[in-house]
């Protein structure tokens, strides 16, 4: 079975379980994590990592802007 099946396998089967939403979550997350949290990490150089700390920082902030704004539209 080739590479491309297997991917294209498991998207479906992904899809199926999770529903399109889901997918799309679990899509964003390992993105973020591959592109701002690894970086953030492992890194060999500060600047990249300096960089990938502030990525982090905005993003908890815009994060927490927008459960805060939930939280207030619940009420």
């Amino acid at each position: 079975m080739a590479v491309t099946e297997l991917l294209h396998d498991t998207v479906l089967r992904t899809i199926e379980t999770l529903g399109p939403v889901g997918t799309l979550v679990v899509t964003l997350f390992l993105l973020l994590y591959a592109g701002v949290v690894l970086p953030a990490v492992w890194s060999r150089h500060a600047y990249r990592r300096s960089a990938a700390r502030t990525v982090l920082a905005s993003l908890g902030d815009a994060l927490g802007r927008l459960a805060r704004a939930v939280r207030h539209l619940m009420r």
